[in-house]
């Protein structure tokens, strides 16, 4: 069934430690439907983009990152997973989770927030 070391695609929830993929459900949210969301959780949010194929290297971050696509898609490479986003997609990122991303062929947006720690 293939190279072992091989990294594998996950869609729906996603068991990679540090980070949990959730795929939309029906229509994608809208912009502003997702601002509303962050607001709502008390959290300040930016949006950001990059051009097709663009790379993250691996890195990781002090904080829980919640991050949402908007539009395009983009990879991120979690342990031996890659956690491919697509519009409306959610992906959570524990605390000091090594991650790196791949920005898909048509570019991404995304809007993402640092949750404190509790």
């Amino acid at each position: 069934m293939g190279d072992a070391g091989q990294r594998r695609p996950r869609f729906g929830y996603n068991d990679a430690v540090g980070a949990r993929l959730v795929r939309a459900q029906g229509r994608p949210p809208t912009d502003d439907e997702v601002e509303h969301w962050f607001a709502q959780q008390g959290l300040s949010a930016r949006t950001w983009g990059n051009a097709p194929h663009d790379r993250y290297r691996s890195h990781r971050h002090g904080y829980h990152k919640i991050l949402y696509c908007l539009s395009g898609s983009i990879v991120f490479h979690v342990g031996t997973d890659d956690l491919e986003l697509r519009p409306g997609d959610r992906l959570d990122v524990e605390a000091g989770t090594d991650h790196a991303a791949t920005v898909g062929p048509h570019g991404v947006r995304c809007i993402e927030a640092a949750r404190p720690p509790w």
